[in-house]
Formats: structure tokens, C-alpha cells, sequence
């Protein structure tokens, strides 16, 4: 019975992970540090697709760093290691690379393009989190387990309630 018990507080942990996780990625927390999710392999093998990054914006990027960046009218966000930084009419241009790729990439990147430097990446959470986004993957990963945990909590109470009705009654 206490394996159960075990078992059940480590599933509920992990719903609320992956609950703060999702709202996490999805909206911008304060501080600076975002949770993004990479969609390709472009620096596979140090990041692997799927995984979640870290990311949080810094005064000083230099080369090796890796940055996450978003070009002005563009949706999609780049993540990518910087490996030149050159001066144009008082301006730092980085050139980045992503690792799995041959040549860097066509256009430099400002700093004010920089959403941030990458602290670290959990591989594959991602995967999960974007599922969970998807209508039937909440359903399925969020609301029927909660439903689950919701529902031993009413019959952990209603056992209390008629525990305590007969203790009323001797």
C-alpha cells in the first residue's frame, strides 16, 4: 500500500511539472528566462530536437555562446552557436552556426534580435509539451489525471465524513 502512495505522489508531482512546464513555454516569465522548445536538428548532437531549452538574456554574448534569436517579422525563433562577431558602423553583428550544419547562416544577428544565451536543455521534454498543447494531449495528460487525483480526494473525504458520522453514533 505505500508503494501505491509512493507512486501516486510522484505522478502527481509529475502532472505539475509538466502543467508549470506548459504554461511556462507558453507564456513569458518575468526575469528574463524563457522555456523554448526546438523544432529541428540543426545543432544536434550538443541540443537534440525535441528538447526544451532554457533560455535568459545577458549583457555580453561572445563566441561559443549559444543564443536563441527571433528576426524582426519573423515568427519562428533560431537557435544557434555564434562563432564570428564583427563591427558594423558601431554595431555587433554575430554570425551564427547551427552545429549540424555546414555553412553559417546568410543574414547576422543584432543583439536586439537576441531573446537570449541557452543555459541548459533537457532533451525530448519538449516532445511532451507540445503534445500536451494539442486539445486531446491536455485532455489526456492533464485533465483526466487530475480528474483522477481530484476524485480519490472526494472519496478520502467522504470516507472521513462517515468515519466521523459513526464515531458520532457510538
Amino acid at each position: 500500500m505505500k508503494i501505491l502512495k509512493i507512486i501516486y505522489y510522484i505522478f502527481g508531482g509529475l502532472i505539475a511539472l509538466l502543467a508549470i512546464l506548459l504554461v511556462a513555454s507558453t507564456v513569458p516569465i518575468t526575469g528574463n528566462i524563457k522555456f523554448m522548445i526546438v523544432q529541428s536538428g540543426s545543432m544536434e548532437p550538443a541540443i537534440k530536437t525535441g528538447s526544451i531549452v532554457v533560455v535568459k538574456s545577458i549583457d555580453e554574448y561572445s563566441i561559443g555562446d549559444v543564443i536563441t534569436f527571433q528576426r524582426a517579422g519573423e515568427k519562428v525563433s533560431v537557435t544557434h552557436r555564434i562563432v564570428e562577431t564583427r563591427e558594423v558602423n558601431g554595431v555587433t553583428i554575430y554570425e551564427t552556426q547551427g552545429d549540424a550544419n555546414n555553412v553559417s547562416d546568410r543574414e547576422g544577428v543584432v543583439k536586439k534580435e537576441i531573446i537570449g544565451k541557452v543555459w541548459f536543455s533537457i532533451p525530448y521534454l519538449g516532445y511532451i509539451i507540445n503534445f500536451a498543447k494539442q486539445p486531446i494531449g491536455f485532455i489526456l495528460m492533464i485533465v483526466i489525471p487530475s480528474l483522477a487525483i481530484i476524485s480519490d480526494e472526494v472519496k478520502k473525504i467522504h470516507k472521513e465524513v462517515d468515519k466521523k458520522k459513526e464515531e458520532e453514533n457510538v
